[in-house]
C-alpha cells in the first residue's frame, strides 16, 4: 500500500514535522490493516487425499488461509471416508475439501462431529474405461453387456484365466468387485497402488495398443492428455444408488456433486477460515489447471499460488 508521505512532503516547512508524524502513523495503520490476523483465524487441519485434483483444491485453500488470513494450517494425508471422518471427530483435522462419499458421513453428522458445508463446484464421475484404441477396433465394447465377449483380451499374469479389471487404490470410492459379481463378469479385480499407477496402465495400453480396463474418474487432467478417454467409458445400466456401501453392483457410478465437509468446531468458530471454506467454489477446469502444473513437477504450493495470482476476483469473493 502506498504511503501518504509523498503527498505530505509538499506541505510547508512549518508543518513538515507534523506531516512526517502523520505519515508514519498512516503507514503504521496501513501495515496493521494489511497484516494477517493470525490470532483471529486460529490453527486448523486439512485432510489430504491421494489424487492430484484433491491436492490442487486443498493447496489453494491452504495458501489463501495462510497468506491472506494468517491461519496456521496443517495438512495430514489420510485415506478417504471413514478414516478421515474419525480423524475429524477426534479433532486432528477440520476440513475435507472434496468428498466423493455420497452421504457416508451421515453417522458423524448425526453425532455432531462434522457438517456438510455444501458443494465445492466440482462434479465427479467415476467409471471403468478401456484404452481408447479399443473403442475404434471394437465399437460395442463400451456396452457393459459385451464385456464378457472380450474378457479373454484382458488376461494378464495377475488375472489368470479372467480379464484384468484394474481398480483404484485402497481408500478410493469403488464398487468394482460388486459390479463384477452382480453382472457375472469374467474379470478379476486387481488393486492399483496409486493414481499414477492407473494413469500408467492406460497410457501404456494406448501407446502399445494392448488391452486395458481400468477404474478412472473426472475431474482429472489426464482427459486433456488423452482426449479419446472421454468416449471410452464402459456404460453400465443407469445408476440407482448414492451410498457405495448400499450399491447392488448392477448399475453404474453416479454423477456426484462433490462437497466440502468440516468439523462443527470450525464452522461455529467465527474464524475467517470458516468463511473461506464456506465460500470456496470452483470448476473442474479450475482444478485441472492447478493439478496439471502439479503433475508437471511444480511444487503444489507454487502451483496453487500461480492460480491464486491469476484469479484475484474469485479469491476476493471467497474471502467475503
Amino acid at each position: 500500500m502506498k504511503s501518504n508521505f509523498g503527498k505530505r512532503s509538499a506541505i510547508a516547512a512549518v508543518v513538515a514535522s507534523l506531516a512526517l508524524v502523520l505519515s508514519a502513523c498512516g503507514s503504521s495503520v496501513d501495515k496493521a490493516s494489511d497484516a494477517p490476523a493470525a490470532t483471529d483465524c486460529g490453527s486448523w487441519g486439512i485432510a489430504m487425499h491421494a489424487w492430484n485434483g484433491y491436492t490442487a483444491s486443498a493447496q489453494v485453500v491452504a495458501e489463501i488461509a495462510k497468506k491472506e488470513l494468517g491461519c496456521t494450517i496443517t495438512q495430514t494425508t489420510l485415506e478417504e471416508a471413514g478414516v478421515t471422518y474419525d480423524a475429524m471427530e477426534a479433532g486432528s483435522v477440520d476440513l475435507v475439501i472434496e468428498d466423493w462419499g455420497g452421504g457416508r458421513w451421515k453417522e458423524w453428522v448425526d453425532r455432531g462431529a462434522i457438517e456438510e458445508v455444501g458443494p465445492n463446484g466440482n462434479i465427479g464421475l467415476i467409471g471403468m474405461y478401456v484404452a481408447p484404441w479399443m473403442v475404434e477396433k471394437y465399437p460395442d465394447i463400451t456396452d457393459s453387456k459385451n464385456l464378457n465377449k472380450y474378457a479373454s483380451l484382458f488376461k494378464t499374469a495377475d488375472s489368470g484365466s479372467k480379464g484384468a479389471w484394474y481398480e483404484g487404490p485402497p481408500g478410493y470410492t469403488t464398487i468394482g468387485e460388486k459390479m463384477i459379481s452382480a453382472n457375472k463378469l469374467n474379470f478379476k479385480a486387481i488393486s492399483t497402488g496409486s493414481e499414477a499407477a492407473l494413469i500408467d496402465v492406460l497410457t501404456k495400453a494406448e501407446a502399445n495398443k494392448t488391452p486395458a480396463l481400468a477404474y478412472f474418474y473426472a475431474p482429472q487432467t489426464f482427459f486433456v492428455k488423452m482426449p479419446g478417454l472421454t468416449k471410452s467409458r464402459v456404460n453400465f445400466p443407469a445408476n440407482d444408488w448414492t451410498d457405495a456401501a448400499k450399491a447392488s453392483g448392477l448399475t453404474d457410478y453416479p454423477e456426484t456433486v462433490l462437497v466440502k465437509l468440516a468439523t462443527t468446531k470450525l464452522m461455529s468458530s467465527g474464524s475467517a477460515f470458516a468463511t473461506l471454506v464456506k465460500n470456496f467454489n470452483w470448476t473442474n477446469d479450475d482444478q485441472n489447471a492447478v493439478a496439471a502444473d502439479i503433475e508437471a513437477g511444480t511444487d503444489p504450493a507454487a502451483a496453487a499460488q500461480k492460480w491464486i495470482d491469476a484469479n484475484p476476483d474469485k479469491v476476493k469473493a471467497w474471502l467475503g
